[in-house]
């Protein structure tokens, strides 16, 4: 395992580009797979890229605000010192990454957005508490928590086919999530990730012998804020700035939204809530809308890859889904599957896909109909084919840049740092989830 894992982190170092190159590569890829597999041109190619642009541009500035609000929310003095607490837990760099491991995996359960900002931040209080850690695989343990988003209460396939009206309902009727969520597969796949993944991310410490001595890149992002003596307020505008009964009643009105969202709705934890939750919050702990301010302003500074890099993503997700590409690559993996390994097929396929769409709802869209048809064809069990499909996308975002870019932001480092031991996580977790797949 030294021996291999070392492989990964050498091999990564040296050949894996920036993030943003990342994604101009593989839009050459795409672009050229939809030329020689599909019956498309050049041109169509480019106009499909140029449609799927500025597809994303919502859930841009939902991912961006997941960043902003977090850390604001984080560098919150009494969020900062519950953090620091609970990170004094760990006393060795193998207590720390299974900590770190364990406490993501338990944040992405419940919802994703908010696992991705926590485990990044809590990485860096427990780097800070175990200084002698390598943080490069705090941050990937943090990350590998995101593996069982899918499986959770965010899971945008097992939320989507269980609401009436979801766009498949003819085809495969409502499906409750006590038949996706609930059921033994997603059960024993879930259970078995967060109880071994940090076991797992401790051998990956003790195995790594390549800790980079050039460290001028893993600087904590709370810790470049300098700190300025603040001069008594004395104009109008000054004092409206650092009231405190301004925050407060910003707070009150929006804490009052949330009580009412989650009574008129349920225990609804979408990305808007939750990003809502944390800007709430943030105003409320930083007491005056000057502090907020300020805490913003360095928060912002943390965004900037996920602003220019998510449209290109967009761009490669629009030629892959108008060329037919994904659909080609689903409908080859069909041509081998019966009943019972259907489910197990749809995770693979959708595996692959994922590293050209990286969003689980997008490639339900896509790759939902060609699955739940063959699933009705051949008679094999739905719901658990829509979960194959759903831990396909979980699966591969540890090797797919685009969901790691917000806890990159946060942890101040860049994908290249922590890659090898993804593929090493992404190796292992094949492990549980083919296991539940087909043998349950």
């Amino acid at each position: 395992m030294k021996t291999l894992t070392n492989f990964f982190v050498r091999l990564v170092q040296r050949f894996l580009p920036d993030a943003f190159i990342f994604a101009i590569i593989l839009t050459f890829i795409v672009f050229v797979l939809g030329i020689l597999f599909t019956n498309n041109g050049p041109v169509d190619m480019v106009s499909y890229w140029g449609k799927g642009f500025w597809d994303l541009l919502a859930f841009t500035m939902q991912m961006t605000l997941v960043v902003v609000t977090g850390y604001v929310l984080a560098n919150a003095p009494v969020i900062k010192n519950f953090l620091v607490r609970l990170s004094r837990l760990a006393k060795t760099p193998a207590h720390a990454v299974m900590l770190v491991t364990f406490v993501a995996s338990i944040a992405c359960l419940i919802n994703y957005g908010f696992g991705l900002v926590v485990g990044a931040l809590f990485a860096i209080h427990v780097a800070r508490q175990v200084p002698s850690a390598d943080f490069r695989i705090l941050v990937a343990g943090a990350y590998s928590g995101f593996l069982v988003w899918h499986g959770g209460f965010s899971g945008s396939i097992p939320l989507t086919v269980a609401t009436p009206g979801h766009f498949l309902e003819e085809q495969m009727g409502v499906i409750p999530v006590s038949e996706t969520l609930f059921s033994p597969t997603n059960l024993f796949i879930v259970a078995a990730l967060v109880i071994t993944l940090p076991i797992f991310n401790r051998f990956l410490m003790n195995s790594s012998n390549t800790l980079t001595e050039d460290r001028s890149h893993w600087v904590f992002p709370d810790e470049t804020v300098p700190k300025k003596e603040e001069a008594i307020p004395s104009t109008p505008a000054e004092k409206i700035e650092n009231s405190v009964t301004v925050s407060m009643l910003m707070g009150i009105l929006g804490l009052c939204f949330i009580v009412y969202h989650f009574v008129t709705k349920g225990f609804d934890l979408n990305i808007n809530i939750v990003n809502f939750i944390f800007l709430i919050l943030g105003i409320l702990l930083h007491k005056t809308p000057k502090q907020f301010l300020n805490t913003v302003t360095n928060g912002v500074k943390n965004a900037g890859g996920i602003i220019i890099q998510f449209p290109f993503y967009a761009g490669i997700m629009g030629m892959v889904t108008l060329s037919g590409l994904s659909e080609q690559i689903a409908s080859w993996f069909l041509t081998f599957s019966n009943e019972h390994t259907l489910p197990f097929f749809s995770f693979l396929s959708s595996g692959i896909i994922n590293i050209f769409v990286p969003s689980g709802g997008g490639q339900w869209a896509v790759q939902g109909p060609i699955m739940i048809d063959a699933a009705l064809a051949i008679h094999a069990d739905i719901a658990k084919t829509a979960m194959g499909v759903a831990w396909g996308d979980a699966w591969t975002n540890m090797i797919q840049p685009f969901w790691a870019l917000p806890a990159l932001a946060i942890a101040g480092l860049h994908i290249r740092d922590i890659m090898g031991f993804c593929v090493m996580i992404l190796i292992y977790s094949f492990i549980p989830i083919a296991i539940g797949l087909l043998l349950l």
